[in-house]
């Protein structure tokens, strides 16, 4: 069973980096993408961006894009998302998803709170 615990969240001012961490257990071999999504207080879960461990190729949603980098991690770390310039709208729980086929994403870390303001 693949097990997600994301890591790195916390208080930031605006216009601050942040590298949130998504460490994994389990058989990672079975893992074809990684997903980061974000969820604000009040509002529905949002696509943040992916990356293809197979060919390496990271994608964006346009809510951050040239804010953001997704970054193939080591050991035992799947992945990283960098945040840039991070804006009080940035404010939200970020989750790293696991998935195994094309279809869906299977496996869900539990989140981490990152807050911005000054």
């Amino acid at each position: 069973q693949v097990q997600l615990v994301e890591s790195g969240g916390g208080l930031v001012q605006p216009g601050d980096s942040l590298r949130l961490s998504c460490a994994v257990s389990g058989p990672t071999f079975r893992i074809v993408r990684i997903g980061w999504f974000r969820q604000a207080p009040g509002k529905e879960r949002e696509f943040v961006g992916s990356f293809n461990r197979d060919t390496g190729t990271p994608y964006y949603t346009d809510s951050m894009r040239g804010r953001l980098a997704i970054l193939r991690g080591d050991a035992s770390i799947l992945t990283y998302l960098q945040m840039d310039d991070l804006k009080p709208e940035d404010t939200a729980v970020y989750y790293c998803a696991a998935a195994v086929d094309a279809l869906s994403y299977a496996y869900w870390g539990q989140g981490t709170q990152v807050t911005v303001s000054s």
